[in-house]
């Protein structure tokens, strides 16, 4: 009798097919060749940077495992714009993902990258000086971390480059000139240490918006910055230890919407030329030794909606700036006008005649000719001022010699929002009790440091303006 065999596989063998099977598919995944040399770079770049994440407590990384890289979250990708046939990785986005870790040189690698957001993290050391291959890099922000060392140079040489943000770090040292000579859009480096005068070629910057606050600058607020009257719309330089008088060829700042310079140290009167900026909507030069009258003009502009001028020496107001929306003249020495200085601190402080030449800037500004018999008339150099103070409110309070408190400015176009609490770890793990013990291999006793959490945000003082920048698309 013929047996006919059975075409399907014996029931017991099943489990076992299976099994093969499943290897079999794991397998191919894992052997898949990657498309192309760039993706092949990228998978080298990423996975080497992900050897030195110690801490990534919303495990965004931790599907940065196999060759499809264009799937690893915060990794996207996009048709090479030299071969639109390829897929490359064009844009890398953490921002928010409090990740601590260093950046490696095999970043260099990624050189289809138009864009690096790495906002608000716990990233430190130094920037890789192999980012000098990234010459398609259109948007790098990198603010809120814990870089440090001088001002990363190597962003200096990426010709594609328009979007700068490195604020909230640990930067120090000057501020290179070369910085105001690129083709940029915008220019974050406020809340750092930089520690120079700002460059006398700052006007040669094509940007819209220049935010430089809470650093450690000295020296002349440059008369260059006329030349940015083509393109300039905000200018913050809140906090930077500034001297000398403002040059009347910020005049010529027609299109400016925000103008900052409180929290400084600087002298003599408020130029009428400030009248000629017909865009103005916010000026605040508080805190200063500003002294002489209040041009009616500045007070006259059709969009001025804040206005102050506290803690200055001002002895006159006119009237049409009691018209200003948000209007804010403490502590001057107006007569008439409530919570003023003491006159006999504003016969001091207006008894020596300042010049504004003494300060040695490029252009400077004649002082105002005012009569000296008028106890609250005299302009002159300023004798050691009297101990600064900041205002909540309307509760004053003694302020330590700068820097001062870091008044934070309001951040554009990612907010460096507070950082949350580190993680819960085993303490049973390898690694010991993270953040008192971060493992390898970061050394964090190196000279940049690395820090296990953001320092605390302070609250925001209600003087400031309020915030200016939109949300980033």
């Amino acid at each position: 009798m013929i047996r006919w065999k059975s075409p399907y596989p014996n029931p017991s063998m099943i489990p076992i097919i299976i099994i093969i099977f499943f290897f079999s598919i794991l397998s191919l995944n894992h052997s898949q060749p990657i498309q192309n040399p760039n993706l092949q770079q990228a998978y080298v770049a990423l996975l080497a940077w992900k050897s030195l994440i110690f801490s990534d407590p919303k495990n965004l990384t931790s599907n940065w495992n196999g060759p499809n890289v264009c799937s690893y979250t915060g990794v996207f990708c996009a048709p090479s714009i030299h071969n639109p046939f390829i897929t490359v990785v064009a844009g890398i986005d953490l921002n928010h993902a409090d990740i601590a870790g260093s950046l490696p040189e095999e970043l260099g690698l990624l050189t289809d990258l138009a864009l690096l957001h790495l906002n608000s993290n716990r990233f430190c050391g130094t920037i890789p000086e192999s980012f000098s291959h990234l010459l398609l890099l259109f948007e790098i922000d990198l603010s809120n971390n814990h870089f440090a060392g001088p001002f990363p140079h190597v962003l200096l040489s990426l010709p594609s480059l328009k979007y700068l943000d490195i604020r909230y770090n640990e930067f120090g040292g000057e501020i290179p000139s070369q910085l105001f000579d690129l083709d940029l859009d915008a220019i974050f480096i406020n809340n750092n240490k930089f520690q120079s005068a700002l460059p006398a070629n700052i006007g040669n910057s094509p940007v819209s918006v220049l935010v430089a606050a809470n650093n450690y600058l000295n020296g002349c607020l440059p008369s260059s910055l006329g030349k940015m009257a083509g393109t300039l719309n905000e200018i913050i330089l809140l906090n930077d230890g500034l001297t000398s008088c403002l040059p009347p060829e910020i005049g010529a700042l027609g299109g400016v919407t925000v103008f900052d310079v409180g929290f400084n140290k600087l002298v003599g009167p408020l130029p009428e030329t400030v009248g000629n900026m017909i865009s103005l909507e916010q000026l605040n030069v508080a805190h200063n030794q500003l002294s002489g009258s209040i041009p009616a003009s500045v007070c006259s502009l059709p969009r001025l909606e804040n206005f102050t001028f506290s803690y200055n020496y001002f002895n006159v107001e006119p009237s049409v700036c009691f018209g200003i929306p948000n209007k804010d003249d403490r502590k001057n020495c107006i007569a008439g006008r409530p919570m003023q200085r003491a006159k006999a601190e504003c016969d001091s402080f207006l008894s020596i005649p300042i010049s504004c030449t003494a300060f040695g800037c490029a252009t400077p500004q004649s002082p105002t000719p005012t009569g000296c018999g008028d106890v609250f008339g005299c302009l002159g150099q300023p004798p050691p001022p009297p101990s600064p103070v900041y205002c909540i409110g309307l509760e004053c309070l003694e302020m330590p010699p700068h820097p001062f408190p870091p008044f934070l400015m309001p951040p554009h176009p990612f907010p460096p929002l507070p950082m949350p609490p580190p993680p819960s770890i085993d303490c049973d793990d390898p690694y010991g009790c993270w953040p008192t013990s971060p493992p390898p291999p970061i050394d964090c006793d190196d000279a940049y440091g690395c820090w296990p959490t953001s320092p605390p945000s302070p609250p925001l003082p209600e003087m400031l303006l309020p915030p200016i920048f939109p949300d980033h698309p």
